[in-house]
């Protein structure tokens, strides 16, 4: 995602024509566009940064082979990938597929759909980084000084002298910047590391102070809006 928080297209095409009609509607949702002109280059492409949405105009084998690596990983998250074809069948691995001849009318839903995907991808996936201590509590009594140095939807990160196990479930009251109160948590640890660092994951948290966590994620979520947005 770029320093404005918008999303990041790979567009690969060399089809005028597709590119002015897609591209239209791609800026009108605040997205920005690499262009890329053919399949053979476009993976070196998508390891050069991140990546949230990949275009395919469909050509066949090299289309083909370029969704299978993607889909192999590599150093980046998968994108959501929309492949344009002007073919009935579906296209395995691709999550949007785009009918030809393109319209306005189509192509705007169908971007609409890969944006809230992306969307909700990146929110559940994203980390906020943080530098809090806090005194954890194991459940078998146990006590200790620890840091939570991120923190996400699904779970916080974690630092320390003294870790817990993997598999302790842990419970610690953390102060937010900005939350109306200290926010009680209770995460399980998910897996440790030698120099110092935990991850857990979520357990429980009180319905209230679950209500003041998703509004702080939301607010350091913000993505770039459509400019046609409500």
């Amino acid at each position: 995602m770029t320093s404005d928080m918008a999303f990041e297209c790979l567009f690969v095409s060399k089809d005028a024509g597709i590119f002015k009609t897609v591209g239209r509607v791609l800026r009108d949702l605040s997205i920005s566009i690499k262009l890329c002109l053919s399949c053979s280059t476009a993976f070196d492409m998508l390891a050069q940064g991140s990546t949230d949405l990949v275009v395919i105009d469909w050509e066949g084998q090299e289309s083909s082979e370029l969704l299978q690596r993607i889909w192999k990983g590599g150093k980046w998250k998968t994108p959501t990938v929309v492949a344009i074809s002007s073919s009935d069948f579906r296209v395995p691995g691709a999550h949007i597929v785009l009918r030809k001849p393109l319209t306005t009318e189509n192509s705007e839903k169908s971007f609409r759909d890969a944006y809230s995907r992306m969307l909700l991808d990146y929110r559940r996936h994203a980390r906020h980084a943080l530098m809090i201590p806090v005194v954890a509590n194991s459940d078998d009594g146990r006590s200790m000084s620890v840091t939570i140095t991120d923190i996400g939807d699904g779970g916080v990160g974690l630092s320390g002298k003294n870790l817990p196990i993997i598999g302790d479930v842990l419970s610690f009251r953390l102060p937010l910047p900005g939350t109306p109160r200290e926010i009680l948590i209770h995460a399980r640890v998910l897996w440790s590391r030698e120099y110092g660092r935990a991850g857990c994951e979520f357990v429980r948290i009180p319905p209230v102070d679950l209500v003041f966590l998703h509004d702080w994620l939301k607010a350091k979520s913000q993505v770039k809006k459509p400019r046609n947005a409500d």
